[in-house]
């Protein structure tokens, strides 16, 4: 099973509620995909006129393929992770996010080939990313990377990233079992990946 296979099946999964990029480019480094995830939740008082409240919450994941994850991977998933997705897609170069912000869950996904050594294993588990705004007034912000191999199957992450253990194992199923990915489904519905604004 390759990276590129099991990125198209996982792909699929993520698409059913994000909006997938291909490819997707950071500081002129181009990733196989990133997907977004947006939601906004509102209260009323009888007519839509009278808001008493809403709330908006995201989700990004950026997905890497990487023969084996060193610590030089981990490294680049942290700086993306605090110096790009937290800064740019959250608060938009902004001191704050936007109002109504209530969370922003930012992942990397690294899927490499070989196993994980432990040394790696450990610096993932103990990966840790989170950010209030105002005192969480304007809500908050966490990370969480997540790293699978194709060789052992075996799915690692922080404590953030526990919650997708399920989807991400699912995954080794769908491929093996022959399931269409992302890419033959969108060919089959005549639809295209979303592409990055310059």
């Amino acid at each position: 099973m390759t990276t590129a296979d099991y990125l198209d099946s996982l792909l699929l999964r993520y698409s059913g509620s994000f909006d997938i990029y291909q490819p997707y480019k950071i500081n002129e480094k181009e990733y196989p995909a990133y997907g977004y995830f947006f939601s906004v939740v509102e209260k009323y008082i009888l007519i839509r006129e009278i808001n008493m409240w809403s709330t908006k919450s995201y989700e990004h994941i950026l997905f890497m393929e990487v023969e084996e994850c060193t610590e030089e991977t981990l490294k680049e998933a942290s700086d993306i992770i605090q110096n790009y997705m937290e800064p740019v897609l959250v608060r938009k170069g902004e001191k704050l996010p936007e109002p109504n912000h209530m969370y922003s869950y930012l992942n990397v996904a690294i899927l490499c080939n070989k196993p994980v050594e432990k040394k790696i294993t450990e610096q993932i588990k103990h990966f840790h990313f989170e950010k209030g705004y105002r005192f969480n007034i304007r809500g908050f912000s966490k990370g969480s990377i997540m790293c699978v191999s194709m060789e052992n199957q075996k799915y690692i992450s922080n404590y953030h990233g526990r919650l997708k253990k399920k989807l991400f194992q699912q995954v080794f199923s769908d491929v093996t079992s022959g399931k269409p990915g992302f890419a033959a489904i969108m060919k089959e519905r005549g639809l295209t990946p979303f592409k990055q604004e310059d």
